[in-house]
């Protein structure tokens, strides 16, 4: 089996299929022809600019061709392109800038305020471009991206080449505060998103180029990412539907509508949407609720969630007005695609939180023990095969995650569960005391931290309270500073001053004591259930 780079599919599809659409927003269509020499260009500059092999590039965007364009950039010149989430405050950008060695950042010039804070301490990054929004101005220190990119190029390869050894970090919140870099090398990322094939609807992997390239007889389908192409749910579904041919289509608002979701479905016969859980879920149904027949979605082939739980309600109303459609829920996590998945269909809405099992996967205790199936064990969820080296720059977290048990490496992320008698998994979540808001993974410790910082606060915990919509929401349980008053609105807008506002909590409480103990620990299950009972579910 050869050694798979993206760029090397991607420019195959463009060959293949040029005047097929490759990148929709709004009334813009980017053909693939368009797009490959878009890509082209901005790797030629990348390189021109001194950038070598490896080198990071962020991409600090919205949805928009820009930000597919720039990951493929990347992967022509032999780099590596790296997320950033949009809603991180400067320190957040400076941490993961710093952390992930960017010399290339392409952000759109609404964020430019911002970088401006903290572009003097990032001297590793030799380029700056800026994409027009069409709201902010773009400031004289960053060179306007569509200048590089209008007029396209020929194939770019740089000196050193391209490889299945190159790197994709996909920066993620996970459990331990600040973001951390998953490494994956181009050849397991595009082998385990289907290796030129599709998972989903069960085409193999391509043996090869050849075979990879012959399959591109017509263009692809047209796949929605309702999320945000920074998140892996995002980034990894638009690589699938690529793969294929296929068109993005990202919307033109910078918040989620759903009605301009509907309606761009309608428009742009959409075939699959792309989702996280039901903080997208709920609305798009309550909009088909309020307005039944008011879109066309006869062309819904796929409804696809990844990162949260999908509840089998939302899966049930959404399939009475898009019966045609498969409704696909995947258990999975940055550091381990393909732990396990389900399928909805018409008049069968498959429950929360059950998955089969993938083809790599196992539930071990904590010990290194295989829980059996029908078992009262409960383990943590575990997937081999083709998984990422690690994180990058973080031995530590990666030795946690990664383990070799029985002579196989593992990743092992955190996510606990019982495996039922028939094989399938069920999920009980993660062992941590991370919250899950809306797909948004926010560690506790980092927003208490911040929230002591306020005068009023002598000490401060953060819990997750059950929520219909997001899954979970922020509740700050708040020790007042002596003769403090808390004035919550306050308190949550000093938050969101320091960090990105899905960090910020949504409830406050306020006790006489935390209650730690004299080796100054937190209960945080003593906590939450004080938090329940005064704010409830």
């Amino acid at each position: 089996m050869p050694e798979w780079n993206f760029a090397d599919a991607f420019e195959a599809v463009a060959e293949r299929l040029p005047n097929a659409p490759a990148q929709i927003q709004g009334d813009r269509v980017v053909s693939w022809r368009d797009f490959d020499r878009r890509a082209n260009a901005l790797a030629a500059d990348l390189i021109a600019a001194g950038l070598r092999q490896q080198s990071k590039v962020a991409a600090y965007l919205y949805n928009g061709p820009e930000y597919l364009e720039t990951y493929v950039a990347a992967f022509k010149a032999g780099m590596a392109p790296v997320n950033t989430n949009y809603r991180y405050g400067p320190e957040e950008i400076l941490y993961l800038f710093d952390n992930a060695d960017a010399e290339a950042v392409v952000f759109h010039a609404g964020f430019a305020p911002l970088l401006e804070k903290v572009r003097a301490e990032l001297p590793k990054v030799k380029r700056w471009y800026v994409v027009d929004d069409g709201d902010a101005p773009a400031p004289e220190w960053a060179v306007r991206y569509d200048e590089v990119v209008a007029a396209g190029a020929e194939r770019t390869v740089a000196p050193w080449g391209r490889s299945g050894d190159d790197l994709l970090l996909l920066y993620t919140g996970g459990t331990t505060g600040m973001p951390k870099g998953v490494m994956w090398r181009q050849h397991d990322l595009f082998m385990v998103l289907g290796g030129g094939g599709n998972p989903i609807v069960g085409i193999p992997p391509a043996a090869d180029l050849d075979e990879f390239r012959s399959r591109l007889t017509e263009p692809g389908l047209a796949m929605l990412p309702a999320c945000p192409l920074m998140h892996g749910t995002g980034q990894f579904s638009a690589f699938i539907a690529m793969q294929g041919g296929g068109a993005i289509v990202v919307l033109e608002g910078r918040s989620f509508g759903v009605a301009e979701l509907w309606a761009t479905v309608a428009a742009r016969r959409v075939n699959a949407i792309v989702i996280v859980g039901d903080a997208f879920a709920k609305p798009m149904l309550a909009e088909l609720e309020k307005s039944p027949g008011a879109y066309d979605l006869s062309s819904v082939r796929l409804i696809s969630s990844s990162g949260v739980m999908w509840s089998h309600e939302t899966k049930e109303g959404l399939l009475r007005h898009v019966p045609q459609a498969m409704l696909f829920d995947s258990f999975g996590s940055s550091e381990a695609v393909g732990m396990g998945s389900s399928t909805s269909g018409a008049g069968v809405a498959a429950e929360t939180a059950q998955f089969q099992l993938g083809p790599f996967v196992q539930v071990f205790t904590e010990d290194g023990r295989r829980v059996e199936p029908g078992s009262d064990g409960v383990g943590m969820v575990a997937v081999g095969g083709f998984i990422p080296l690690g994180y990058y720059k973080d031995d530590e977290k990666t030795a946690k995650t990664f383990r070799t048990i029985d002579g196989q490496r593992w990743s092992i992320p955190g996510d606990f569960a019982s495996v039922n008698s028939d094989g399938s998994l069920h999920l009980l979540g993660r062992g941590t005391v991370c919250i899950n808001t809306g797909g948004e993974k926010v560690f506790p410790e980092e927003v208490e931290e911040v929230l002591k910082e306020h005068d009023a606060v002598a000490d401060a915990v953060c819990v997750g309270l059950p929520d219909d919509r997001f899954g979970e929401i922020i509740c700050a349980v708040v020790e007042p500073a002596t003769g403090a008053v808390i004035d919550d609105h306050a308190l949550i807008e000093h938050v969101r001053a320091r960090l990105a506002r899905y960090k910020a909590p949504r409830k406050v409480i306020v006790v006489d004591t935390i209650g730690r103990s004299p080796a100054g620990k937190v209960d945080y299950k003593r906590l939450k259930q004080l938090a329940l009972d005064r704010v409830g579910a």
